[in-house]
């Protein structure tokens, strides 16, 4: 279980344009998920940075993200792993974190390679599968048993969240249950 003060995150590629073309995550259950996430991670003060896949018009992060976390750096990477961009890559060693959460779309590209990446470095990484969207269910299940496989773990927000705070009496623990419960929200 991760300490608060070493945990920090990282989202890919969730973009305008790319978050839809997910097939094993509906797009408004991705935005919900990481509305939640981006919310939970300014509540409980933990770092985040954002990288996109370049695009025509700029990355477009999703407004989810974008309105919760508006001082989170974005970073425009060049390929298929954010860990193999060096602006980004100093960014995550500068925040002194080592346990790294990823998501992103699509699961079997930047975030696998992403948290290949970052294990080999030395970071122990989770994968948040429901702020994750990939091309196929066969697809997207390899490449997380490939993460678990080389030492990543794979879990949800609401697991996530529920390991970094033990206690929904204290002010922050009712204001995380709150956040928690708009995971629960019906997808329309």
């Amino acid at each position: 279980m991760p300490d608060l003060s070493t945990v920090q995150l990282h989202v890919a590629d969730l973009q305008d344009g790319i978050v839809g073309l997910a097939a094993t995550n509906p797009a408004v259950a991705l935005r919900r998920s990481a509305r939640i996430l981006a919310d939970m991670a300014r509540l409980l003060d933990i770092p985040v940075t954002l990288s996109a896949a370049p695009r025509p018009g700029g990355p477009a992060v999703i407004a989810e993200l974008t309105e919760a976390l508006p001082d989170a750096p974005v970073f425009v990477r060049s390929g298929p792993c954010a860990w193999d961009d060096e602006s980004v890559r100093q960014a995550i060693a500068a925040h002194g974190r080592p346990d790294l959460v990823l998501c992103g779309v699509l699961t079997e590209v930047v975030v696998l390679h992403t948290a290949l990446a970052a294990i080999e470095a030395g970071f122990t990484v989770q994968v948040l599968v429901d702020a994750c969207g990939g091309i196929s269910a066969r697809t997207e299940e390899a490449a997380l048993r490939q993460i678990e496989a080389a030492g990543g773990r794979v879990t949800s927000v609401a697991g996530f969240i529920a390991d970094l705070v033990r206690d929904f009496t204290t002010p922050t623990g009712r204001q995380v249950i709150t956040g928690l419960h708009g995971l629960l929200a019906p997808a329309h």
